[in-house]
């Protein structure tokens, strides 16, 4: 189960409360006071936001919960995805007070596309300006029409403000439950059903994800609390998976222990994962390979503990998986849930006085977060989703590694796109060919995704050459002819050639490069830029005032919708013009402005496009590029 939540609206209280509960802690730590049981970074402590996903196993009843406490900032958006990948079902956060907040919305509508089962937990309704009607209607106007009050809230906004549960026979939810079930409309009407008939029904409704139950609470007094946990035992779908099963298993997180040994985090879906036997190992975006974990840990109780064997439904934590990283799928390979949400479009210029040192750690950071991509060229960069990530990375290069780094603006990630379709080979003993291997390439547009296929014949080159020879070209894609990266292309190998008695992996490593690049370059490319989708609500008397800055910024309105009290507004903006934009809404409109941008597409960039320093010596000429390999 995942607690997923705006920033600030108290999921990590909530965790707090659920560990008191079910006997855990013997007391609830407090976010302010820095004593939380999940939040164990410095940061984390100092500024009260989760930064990184913690896992807590606890018993709640005859069932057994593993708690993934997700960050709420948007910039950490990544971190979430991980642990949505693997739930059965979540616990969305929102505050009575400040209500449905941008990123509130973001979540819902993450959960509701992979249809994840969910209830709503309305934290703070001790807190003066808490609401109840208001709040309810804004839910059913900005997140979902399926979301069904289990409850009344007794002295709102005030410290002994108690939720006061409703009977599961009352009219709004047998009308909301009649909606999606014509068979119990049909006895709803007739007044022929049980309470039992109630529960089985919305808990039928909730696996569904077409019902989602709301509990109001405070995570600060426990109101609530209790009539929520009844609410998880009871809809929330427990998993099915049998042991006996082939393994089935995703890593979500990868960190490094005290002695600098990797750490991988994974939901074991199906099967059993016992330590010193090999597994299959199923990488997003390269070959599979075995390897064979030295410890398995499961979360228990509050704790973990080394078993020998873990089976399907549990948390594991994995030592000696050298290679391993987030994403990664463990024995049969499934379809999973791919890439949630969009990867960041901003980076980064990272500096230090030790460069050497700054890149290791950052490629040690990059590990546990991948899309944090270190990039090494003139400069250090990395990638980015906002401002909170660069203090975040500051912080853990001080407090792990002793590093303290500056960073320059921000600037746009761009892709170049193939634009046609494109050849090249080179033979052994070719002039521009120094070494013993041959192959050829033929390159051509995709809508999306790296479609690496032969068109030769496997038997004809060893297998440890074909995984050189993919692996190379999968590299030599992340700098185009411009150099940014190529994330969509089919690539055809049309030509291989080596010598049973000189040729080594390290040949084809180094030939593909030029020969890919070349076949690139005989296609084309276009460089493209990052464009966002943008939903905006502001006052109706800043229209004019907003429209045209919005012009100036390059964005582009679609449909716009008037509300009583405020204008709403949605179309496209550059992700390079998104953050100046949205700094000058508050003056724009009075700070009445809420402004939700999401990845949408990229678009080609206005000329002259953009150019990025190289870090591959540039394949296209020959003799830097053996300079280039020299200096390795």
């Amino acid at each position: 189960m995942g607690i997923v939540a705006h920033v600030d609206a108290g999921k990590t209280s909530l965790t707090e409360r659920l560990l008191y509960a079910a006997g855990v802690i013997d007391r609830v730590g407090r976010v302010d006071a820095g004593d939380t049981q999940t939040d164990s970074m410095d940061l984390e402590r100092k500024r009260g936001i989760t930064i990184r996903s913690a896992v807590v196993s606890f018993e709640l009843g005859d069932l057994s919960v593993n708690l993934i406490d997700t960050p709420g900032h948007s910039d950490f958006i990544a971190e979430v995805e991980r642990a949505l990948s693997v739930l059965d079902g979540a616990v969305l956060v929102i505050s009575a007070v400040e209500g449905v907040q941008v990123q509130t919305r973001l979540l819902m509508r993450t959960l509701a596309r992979l249809r994840i089962p969910t209830c709503l937990f309305v934290n703070k309704i001790d807190r003066v300006g808490a609401r109840y009607d208001e709040l309810l209607a804004d839910t059913a106007r900005l997140l979902t029409t399926s979301a069904v009050p289990m409850g009344s809230v007794q002295d709102l906004g005030t410290r002994a403000g108690r939720f006061l549960p409703f009977s599961l026979q009352n009219k709004g939810l047998g009308e909301l439950l009649a909606e999606r079930n014509d068979e119990f409309m049909a006895r709803y009407l007739d007044d022929a059903l049980s309470v039992d008939d109630y529960s089985a029904e919305l808990q039928r409704q909730v696996a569904a994800a077409q019902v989602h139950p709301v509990y109001f609470g405070s995570a600060m007094t426990g109101d609530g609390v209790p009539e929520l946990i009844e609410g998880i035992r009871s809809w929330l779908p427990r998993a099915t998976a049998d042991s006996s099963d082939d393994l089935r298993a995703r890593v979500f997180k990868v960190e490094r222990g005290v002695a600098g040994q990797k750490i991988a985090s994974a939901r074991v879906f199906a099967g059993s994962l016992s330590s010193r036997a090999y597994v299959d190992v199923h990488p997003a975006d390269g070959p599979s390979y075995q390897a064979r974990p030295t410890a398995v840990d499961v979360f228990e109780h509050g704790s973990r503990r080394s078993v020998e064997r873990a089976e399907a439904g549990q948390i594991v934590a994995l030592r000696g998986l050298k290679e391993v990283r987030i994403g990664d799928q463990l024995g049969v390979r499934s379809s999973g849930v791919g890439q949630l949400f969009a990867p960041p479009t901003l980076e980064t210029v990272v500096s230090a006085p030790d460069r050497m040192r700054l890149f290791q750690a950052l490629t040690q950071l990059a590990e546990q977060d991948p899309l944090i991509r270190v990039r090494k060229a003139d400069d250090l960069t990395v990638s980015l989703y906002g401002e909170v990530q660069k203090e975040v990375i500051a912080s853990l290069l001080e407090s792990e590694y002793g590093l303290a780094v500056t960073f320059s603006q921000t600037s746009p990630i761009y892709i170049e796109r193939v634009d046609g379709v494109g050849t090249s080979y080179r033979e052994i003993g070719a002039a521009d060919n120094p070494w013993t291997a041959g192959v050829g390439f033929r390159v051509s547009p995709i809508a999306e995704g790296i479609d690496y296929r032969l068109d030769v014949e496997l038997g004809a080159l060893p297998r440890a050459f074909h995984t050189a020879i993919e692996e190379t070209a999968r590299v030599t894609l992340q700098q185009g002819l411009s150099g940014w990266e190529i994330p969509n292309c089919r690539i055809d190998l049309t030509y291989t050639d080596y010598s049973s008695a000189g040729t080594v992996a390290a040949d084809f490593r180094r030939l593909v490069p030029p020969v890919l690049m070349q076949a690139i370059h005989d296609a084309g490319t276009t460089v493209m830029e990052p464009i966002n989708h943008f939903e905006l609500d502001i006052p109706p008397d800043s229209i004019s005032r907003v429209l045209g800055h919005l012009a100036e910024s390059r964005g582009l309105v679609e449909h716009t919708a008037p509300h009583p009290g405020h204008a709403h507004l949605e179309g496209t903006i550059p992700a390079a013009t998104t953050h100046p934009f949205e700094s000058h809404l508050p003056t724009l409109t009075h700070g009445e402005a809420l402004l939700t941008t999401t990845f949408h597409t990229h678009h080609p960039v206005p000329t002259p496009a953009p150019t990025r320093p190289r870090t591959d010596g540039n394949p296209l000429n020959h003799n830097e590029y053996l300079v280039h390999l020299n200096r390795q």
